[in-house]
């Protein structure tokens, strides 16, 4: 099989005027290095696509692909994971990974609390804030209150001042995080107890856990982007013990489920103060560095290899669209392609 690789290269922006916060989530070479290596060696052919302006490109061009591994996160939007999805769908090219619908949700922590809690999943109170004058009713909540923009990964917008303890504190950073992110943001109750991230492959019925661990971030810090970029200095990270394993396993399966989502991915939670475990966040495309990002690393903990988990990765994609071990498109796709636009 052709497998061609969609991705979103740091230094491809900051060469080009991009900011460090806009390229926040985006990934090093040696990422796409790592991903590509297991592929060949899993014995799949590799070309390397690049970013969305690069992939219209090389499909007004005519290239095809018999899958796309998308690991692309996208720039600008809050449908910014949904684009490359988007526009393999239109294409017929089958790709890794979940389509745009369930991206976009995922990435809107708020309609992701929507979809979980209506499935039964635990979620701690919260509002979304478009403006300031949302912020007149807080009955319904108690402070103190994590505040962060709703649709932002890689703990993009939080800070130590996201935990607000009153009304004028609350206001003031929904008014700078309104300004500076231009989405809504997103208002919780503080979750004080444990954190933990697990990781999830496959789907539905047959979507089964690779494990999990514990985060702790020094000093209560919260788990933001520059704690990320220097956990090792921040952060330990272990192996979820028995007393929370079977409570962390139930939330992320019955949040994966829920949400729909695909191949593999990270579902995060919390604690609240009654020790009940709270569905955080979703994450179907999930970091793939192989020694740092919280995925490869919690399947390392829990005695999966980062080749096998591409591994699982690429067979669950295969199996949904009833692909095999072929190194040539299969008839019925090919026909697609050809009539598709620009083909």
């Amino acid at each position: 099989m052709r497998i061609g690789l969609t991705y979103d290269l740091r230094s491809w922006y900051l060469e080009r005027g991009y900011s460090m916060d806009e390229t926040a989530e985006f990934d090093k070479e040696e990422t796409v290095v790592a991903i590509e290596d297991e592929l060949l060696r899993l014995g799949y052919n590799t070309v390397r696509i690049g970013n969305i302006f690069e992939l219209v490109e090389k499909l007004a061009a005519g290239e095809r692909w018999d899958m796309v591994f998308n690991i692309a996160e996208g720039l600008y939007g809050d449908g910014r994971e949904s684009v490359v999805p988007a526009l393999l769908d239109q294409y017929r090219i089958p790709y890794v990974f979940s389509g745009p619908v369930i991206m976009g949700v995922s990435l809107n922590k708020y309609l992701a609390r929507l979809v979980v809690k209506a499935a039964g999943v635990p979620v701690c109170p919260g509002i979304i804030a478009n403006s300031a004058s949302d912020l007149d009713d807080l009955s319904s909540l108690e402070f103190p209150l994590f505040v962060k923009p709703v649709a932002e990964g890689t703990g993009k917008g939080i800070t130590p001042k996201s935990l607000v303890r009153d009304r004028r504190s609350l206001m003031i950073l929904v008014n700078e995080l309104l300004a500076v992110y231009n989405q809504p943001v997103l208002i919780e109750e503080y979750l004080p107890g444990r954190e933990f991230t697990v990781g999830v492959t496959g789907q539905g019925p047959e979507a089964k856990v690779t494990g999990g661990m514990e985060v702790i971030c020094r000093d209560n810090l919260p788990y933001s982007v520059e704690v990320k970029e220097n956990y090792e200095n921040f952060v330990q990270y272990r192996v979820y013990d028995d007393v929370v394993r079977a409570e962390c396993d139930a939330v992320a399966l019955k949040a994966w489920r829920a949400l729909g989502a695909v191949d593999a991915g990270r579902v995060d939670m919390k604690a609240d103060r009654h020790g009940r475990m709270c569905f955080i966040e979703a994450n179907p495309l999930a970091g793939l560095n192989p020694v740092h990002s919280d995925l490869p690393m919690l399947s390392r903990m829990n005695g999966m290899e980062f080749g096998t988990l591409i591994e699982l990765i690429m067979d669950s994609a295969k199996k949904r669209y009833g692909l095999k071990n072929e190194r040539k498109v299969p008839d019925n796709l090919q026909r697609a392609c050809i009539q598709c636009p620009a083909g």
